[in-house]
């Protein structure tokens, strides 16, 4: 398959072509979308558009499913039920939290849990026994962080307008799971960054807006192919 390079990214050179510009500049880059590119877009997008719904059975198993992800051996008591403020719910519904993100984010909290399951206790536990105003509720924080990537990869436009857009399609053409790598990763800077500034709840937006910066400066570096090769990657155990 012939290939060509623009800037860092190396672009196949069949498929649909989209341009765009590159943020910073005016400079026109044109990029070639391979059949394997574009399905993976658009199972993501699939993905995006599911709403949670309490009624469906598969959706009930996936909040099951996390629920003994992150408490392996404890009981859940309902789908409905305090144990759920535990892990950082508002109330006793968790299904009630999904609408900014939907039903991906609660994969992305599952994906995070089983495969990178040190770091996911290591961020949920280190909340106990802090005082409350320096604490973040930690599930809704990560619903917020999948709406955060996606507005960051501007996924919802029909084609990519941005360069950061450009380098995640090459990403996910190395990876499928490119997107739930990326959320696990943002989830360790996102907390860095909190400890970091010894933050409060007040300032959870702000926190959020400045890992989305390192996010983007980290993507577009010269020498970031692959979620794996970006430097905050170093903090998942």
């Amino acid at each position: 398959m012939k290939c060509f390079l623009v800037d860092r990214v190396l672009l196949p050179a069949d498929a649909t072509c989209v341009c765009f510009k590159r943020k910073g500049n005016y400079q026109r880059i044109c990029m070639n979308l391979t059949p394997l590119q574009e399905e993976r877009m658009r199972r993501l997008k699939r993905r995006m558009k599911v709403y949670f719904d309490a009624a469906r059975a598969d959706h009930q198993e996936a909040l099951r499913a996390l629920w003994y992800a992150t408490y392996p051996g404890q009981e859940l008591q309902g789908l409905i039920s305090d144990q759920w403020k535990e892990m950082g719910w508002q109330g006793r519904d968790p299904s009630t939290d999904f609408r900014g993100a939907g039903f991906i984010s609660l994969e992305n909290l599952l994906f995070f849990a089983k495969t990178f399951s040190t770091s996911f206790q290591c961020l949920l536990k280190k909340q106990g026994g802090k005082p409350a105003a320096c604490e973040y509720p930690f599930a809704v924080a990560g619903v917020n962080i999948t709406f955060m990537i996606m507005q960051m990869l501007d996924l919802e436009a029909t084609k990519p307008r941005t360069f950061i857009r450009a380098v995640f399609l090459q990403m996910l053409l190395e990876n499928e799971w490119s997107f739930d790598l990326l959320y696990c990763v943002a989830f360790m800077v996102m907390d860095k960054q909190w400890l970091e500034r010894n933050a409060t709840y007040m300032e959870f937006n702000d926190v959020l807006k400045s890992t989305r910066a390192q996010l983007e400066r980290e993507l577009l570096m010269d020498d970031v192919f692959r979620i794996e090769d970006m430097p905050s990657y170093s903090l998942l155990c």
